[in-house]
């Protein structure tokens, strides 16, 4: 078994290291202040092939393994959690789109996305659904040669500032669930689409939205694969997605534990540097443990989706796991730097409102749970089958 990178995924992985320390890290507070990610960073990520790395080269990406892609969101997320979802959409959708759009609609959404010159949202969520994916009712009905949308998606990352938005909708039945829903690649500026946004506690930058549908005209050709494929396509990304997120989570607990352990080094109490205190450095050191270990189960998941195995399983551990355990380490060293840690000066309390953001997107703990018990049991563990 070999735990080792390549030498080309060292040198992604120094190149977007540096890019994140110099140029992400010093204006993490800047980019949740003004609420949006900035053109200019995403340009900056795109010229150096930080977006859409598993994305095939004849689409703008470097046509490279999943398991590089969450080199890439490490590094990105240890300086901000947020400019993390630009790597996780641009990853998650560009395999989507990649896969199942014709190749001129691939090329037309893509090729800008790697570039760094547009972002894509991904529309699932709808306000009754939550949980309950499969259960969404967005209405996408045939009139002439176009299909209408009407509807809602809600809790849509990167709505505020995407140019697509690839959308769940149902062209069959209500009661075929799964089985009839169809997915479209939809521009945000086309006629009948709004959006409000909310005012979160966390992930100000990415921003979460609720995005309108009324009477939106869309071509045939905008859709993604056969019509009633949509959910499947989209559940077999979120295997991908969810280890990619673990790594996102991961990175900014792994970045306030570095700095907690140099804090402990430097601040005295009774005389002494207050590392000398088992209290200090015992859950430091639970820390430590816990987070290479989830590492590794993100790292692991990748490594199957790499090879062709499965990962379901796997991916639903890092999906509940990571989030929890990045907002426990973070919440840690909070405490540990005292009132200073409370303050906003230092962005342990920032990386704690980002990190629990995504204890509920992409699935709850208990979805995942059920799903690791349906992998194990089969389908009597789930409520509904």
């Amino acid at each position: 078994m070999d735990f080792a990178f390549t030498e080309e995924q060292d040198a992604i992985r120094e190149t977007a290291r540096r890019y994140a320390a110099d140029k992400l890290a010093p204006t993490y507070k800047a980019r949740e202040q003004a609420g949006k990610i900035g053109e200019g960073v995403t340009r900056e990520m795109g010229g150096l092939g930080l977006i859409g790395v598993d994305v095939p080269e004849e689409y703008g990406g470097l046509g490279l393994d999943t398991t590089t892609t969450g080199i890439v969101i490490e590094e990105i997320g240890r300086a901000d959690h947020s400019v993390g979802y630009v790597v996780l959409n641009g990853s998650l959708l560009g395999s989507m789109i990649a896969t199942h759009a014709s190749p001129e609609l691939a090329r037309e959404v893509l090729q800008p996305m790697c570039r760094g010159e547009s972002l894509i949202a991904i529309g699932l969520t709808e306000p009754r659904g939550g949980s309950d994916a499969a259960g969404l009712i967005l209405k996408a009905r045939k009139d002439g040669n176009v299909w209408r949308l009407n509807g809602e998606k809600t809790s849509i990352s990167l709505a505020n500032q995407a140019r697509e938005i690839v959308v769940m909708a149902r062209t069959g039945e209500v009661e075929e669930r799964a089985r009839g829903v169809t997915a479209f690649v939809v521009p945000m500026d086309a006629p009948g689409v709004s959006v409000t946004s909310f005012d979160d506690i966390g992930t100000r930058a990415v921003g979460r939205s609720s995005v309108f549908f009324d009477d939106v005209a869309v071509e045939p050709e905008r859709m993604l694969g056969a019509e009633g494929d949509g959910f499947r396509q989209t559940m077999n990304g979120f295997d991908y997605s969810r280890a990619i997120i673990g790594l996102q989570c991961m990175a900014a607990a792994f970045a306030s534990l570095e700095e907690t352990w140099a804090y402990i080094t430097e601040r005295e109490a009774f005389g002494m540097p207050i590392a000398k205190f088992q209290g200090v450095t015992e859950p430091l050191s639970e820390a430590e443990t816990h987070l290479s270990a989830a590492r590794l189960l993100c790292y692991q998941t990748l490594w199957l989706r790499d090879q062709g195995l499965a990962h379901t399983s796997q991916a639903a551990m890092c999906k509940w796991w990571c989030p929890q355990l990045a907002f426990k380490v973070i919440h840690r060293c909070l405490l540990t730097h005292g009132h200073y840690g409370y303050s906003t000066d230092l962005p342990h309390e920032q990386r704690l409102r980002d990190v629990m953001g995504l204890q509920i997107g992409d699935g709850t703990e208990q979805i995942q749970k059920m799903i690791i018990a349906r992998e194990k049991i089969g389908r009597v563990a789930v409520p509904y089958a």
